[in-house]
């Protein structure tokens, strides 16, 4: 779950990182002038969403009073931003900045690792930066079992100005508090800045946690922005599936993470020609109940955007009849399924599943016994009823 940039800083706050003076959060113009005006100083005006370039899109102003605060408050709310709409503005007073450095602690899946990134160069072309002149952007490995103390974090520093390393190196040590008692899989702040008192203060914050630790977290269901959730992704986290929404035509059902990936793959493949992807991810795990079966159904063909549906099931502990009978009674449970449904089943009582499906002739339910045939046939599918 990605937080927004005031959420991540309260996180900051309550792990004693230093970031600033204050802040507001409000959702209309006239509450901003009104912060600004008890803030009694120049403030910024700070769109909240969840993505970057906010700056570069116009997102971020300086006010000097609480008038301009109105006029420039009004000019962010209702902003689309790479697709998000600004439904809610920051209001911080403004800050003296000496320098701008960039600090972030990161999961790096890659090398299954934590990761430290920092440079002495931050703000707006951090991304422009790390490509242009790599050797600018330290990387360091973190053991996950040693973690973060003061004399790594000082290692950490060692690429920014002598004097600050070590008041850089106490707010390290902060941030890496933050990072592993929140669950977190990125802790980011750009920029990390001396101020014109010579202290080091996270002036914006980036925050992604870890939904799968969640159980330990119960004042983390208090960060969820519902109104700014896709209500697909909702509905599917309320009936407990794995589901992201995503850019495309074909419905994916399967059961297991690596099997879904791969689908998606497959099937972008094979609808490349036509311009038909995969509508969304979806794993109902080692259970294909008719109730869960139906259930995630019910999500994809509930999305306006998809034309066809791909169930691909490699039976395991879960046989493919167990699988079969579960599709058979979704469809009883669901009614009237206006779409085609493409389903392949495989692995433990494949046989018996597909001669349940083939018994059965559900409408509109088309059985294939191969990945390739069957991404094939559910991409045709959608790009006919597109």
């Amino acid at each position: 779950m990605d937080l927004y940039e005031y959420q991540a800083k309260d996180l900051f706050a309550a792990h004693g990182v230093p970031v600033g003076p204050g802040q507001r959060v409000v959702t209309d113009a006239g509450a901003a002038s009104t912060a600004a005006a008890e803030f009694g100083v120049p403030v910024v005006i700070k769109a909240q969403v969840k993505t970057g370039g906010r700056g570069k899109a116009g997102g971020v102003k300086l006010a000097t009073d609480a008038g301009d605060a109105l006029g420039k408050a009004e000019s962010i709310l209702g902003l689309d931003i790479k697709g998000h709409t600004v439904r809610r503005v920051l209001v911080t007073p403004a800050s003296t900045i000496a320098e701008e450095y960039y600090f972030s602690f990161l999961l790096d899946r890659a090398n299954r690792t934590f990761l430290a990134m920092a440079s002495a160069e931050g703000g707006m072309e951090i991304e422009q930066l790390a490509v242009e002149r790599p050797e600018a952007l330290a990387r360091i490995p973190i053991d996950a079992n040693e973690g973060v103390d003061l004399a790594k974090a000082k290692e950490i520093a060692a690429i920014f100005p002598t004097d600050v390393q070590d008041a850089a190196a106490e707010v390290i040590v902060k941030l890496w508090e933050t990072f592993v008692s929140e669950d977190a899989t990125l802790v980011e702040v750009n920029p990390l800045v001396r101020d014109g008192d010579g202290n080091i203060v996270a002036l914006d914050g980036k925050v992604t946690l870890d939904e799968n630790a969640a159980f330990r977290h119960p004042g983390h269901a208090d960060l969820v922005d519902a109104e700014a959730e896709d209500p697909l992704e909702a509905a599917a986290k309320a009936k407990d599936l794995n589901y992201v929404k995503l850019d495309g035509q074909v419905g994916i059902i399967g059961n297991g993470a690596g099997l879904v990936m791969s689908t998606l793959d497959v099937v972008a493949y094979a609808g490349a020609e036509h311009d038909i992807r995969p509508a969304n991810f979806l794993d109902i795990g080692g259970g294909a109940s008719a109730q869960v079966m139906a259930d995630g159904l019910e999500i994809i063909l509930s999305d306006p955007d998809v034309k066809s549906v791909f169930v691909n099931v490699f039976g395991g502990i879960t046989a493919c009849d167990a699988v079969a009978n579960g599709i058979v009674q979704a469809f009883g449970l669901l009614g009237n399924v206006t779409k085609p449904v493409v389903v392949r089943l495989d692995g433990n009582n494949a046989a018996e599943g597909r001669r349940i499906l083939d018994d059965a002739a559900l409408p509109g339910l088309q059985r294939l016994d191969t990945m390739d045939s069957a991404a094939r046939s559910a991409a045709e599918l959608a790009f006919k009823g597109a």
